[in-house]
């Protein structure tokens, strides 16, 4: 069931992250950019001492996706 949640919540993160960033994505790279995303966005969020709850860790999961695909546009232009 975790899996499961794990895989909407980061195909949600991404799609989000898309629209903000105007990106074409499917589903797969939705999932994708959201995971690894929140991921990138929650280990940066921890080293300026930002801990988020709810809609906080989802603003700080979406800042972290937009940031990885800001950085994939300028690492693979």
């Amino acid at each position: 069931m975790h899996f499961l949640i794990w895989l909407i919540s980061g195909a949600l993160i991404g799609w989000i992250a898309s629209l903000i960033m105007k990106s074409k994505s499917s589903i797969l790279r939705n999932i994708i950019v959201g995971i690894v995303g929140s991921s990138l966005g929650g280990w940066l969020a921890g080293l300026i001492g930002l801990h988020g709850t709810g809609v906080g860790s989802i603003l700080i999961s979406v800042a972290g996706a937009c940031l990885l695909v800001w950085l994939a546009r300028k690492l693979f232009k």
